[in-house]
């Protein structure tokens, strides 16, 4: 009998928001080719303002409390991404009908949703007391959870969601770059995100525009979800203001086998982030044989050590400029960076994050942090 999994996520994409959540999807998706059940109680709206919030957390009550009452019983695994709310509402599983309850930690649950108040913080404890076992993404978020939060090593693992070498791979550049509409003689700076300030995009544009001074064939491409139109008018007058209308431009979203094709295509990929609990991005990008510059935060430090990236201060334009120039002055640096990091990315296959997530639902003995 196949084991049954309810899956719960305040993140999870549609054909409307494919990238919302999308590495809460792809797991799901290894789960259930490992011959497990897996049913989803999600949100899968990201819009903002007060009425989408009412609606999109309204239905993911009732669905919440649907699927608890008639399937509740019968779940052997619950298994909830970000402590809170998600965490809240799946711990019911296990004080209800006794599921074994898994949290997996990203990030912004523990450095930003945590520190709202003095309530979500003290709700946030609880999940991570209740939790069977608790899954961080990050060293330092593992290390968060461990220091402040008080969870015992001995249900604290570090699993990060894994980069799926199947759909992130190397593709010669020229070929990317004609399939992503480049021209050839335009040399592509990559970023991929949601274009909001925390993605260090104000700290982008200057370094970027320095480097253009430098290397004339470099273009800008931002490649995500435009939030915050606030946010998004201003960066788009200051490239107004610098005349850097022809050289930065505005992707959108995309499915994840088009976004791959853009990392393939790029020369250098660029993640200047003031928080990432992981930087999975980063590590796609490197899968796809892309050289990465990015903040020393979160896992970012950790990712891009030993060589497989360009490791510079957040919040800090200068230094972001000389880590990309450092990149593309250099064809050994980048030959280097391109083995490093596709090293790394094998290291972190899906396949074998999977199996780990599986030997955790199964309450399989754990020695710091990891399978034993």
């Amino acid at each position: 009998m196949k084991k049954k999994v309810a899956v719960i996520s305040n993140m999870y994409p549609t054909e409307q928001h494919k990238s919302f959540g999308i590495f809460v999807k792809n797991q799901v998706v290894e789960l259930q080719k490992k011959e497990l059940e897996v049913d989803v109680i999600a949100i899968d709206n990201p819009n903002k303002g007060k009425v989408n919030l009412i609606k999109k957390y309204g239905k993911w009550m009732l669905s919440f409390l649907f699927h608890l009452l008639l399937k509740g019983r019968h779940t052997s695994v619950v298994h909830a991404h970000y402590v809170f709310p998600s965490g809240w509402l799946a711990r019911w599983y296990k004080k209800l009908f006794g599921a074994r309850f898994v949290v997996t930690a990203h990030g912004g649950d523990i450095d930003k949703m945590a520190k709202l108040n003095p309530r979500i913080r003290s709700l946030t404890k609880q999940v991570l007391q209740d939790a069977d076992h608790v899954i961080a993404v990050g060293q330092d978020l593992y290390d968060t959870l461990h220091g402040e939060f008080g969870v015992e090593k001995e249900k604290l693992s570090l699993i990060n969601m894994g980069v799926n070498l199947d759909v992130f791979h190397k593709v010669e550049k020229s070929h990317a770059r004609e399939m992503c509409g480049i021209d050839r003689n335009i040399v592509p700076l990559l970023f991929v995100g949601n274009i909001t300030e925390p993605k260090g995009l104000l700290e982008l544009l200057p370094a970027f525009e320095q480097l253009k001074q430098d290397f004339p064939q470099v273009e800008l491409y931002l490649l995500g979800s435009e939030k915050d139109a606030g946010f998004t008018n201003m960066l788009k007058g200051y490239i107004k203001e610098k005349d850097l209308q022809d050289s930065v431009h505005f992707v959108g979203t995309m499915p994840q086998k088009d976004v791959a094709m853009w990392m393939a295509a790029a020369e250098v990929f660029v993640i200047p982030s003031h928080i990432e609990g992981f930087g999975l991005v980063a590590l796609e990008a490197m899968a796809c044989g892309t050289p990465v510059v990015g903040a020393k935060v979160g896992g970012l430090k950790y990712l891009l050590d030993d060589g497989c990236g360009i490791a510079v201060e957040a919040k800090n334009s200068e230094d972001l400029y000389h880590g990309l120039k450092t990149v593309f002055a250099s064809e050994d640096v980048k030959t280097n960076l391109i083995s490093n990091g596709l090293a790394r990315a094998v290291e972190n296959d899906h396949e074998i994050m999977t199996k780990r997530v599986i030997s955790i639902y199964n309450g399989e003995r754990l020695q710091e942090g990891n399978i034993v």
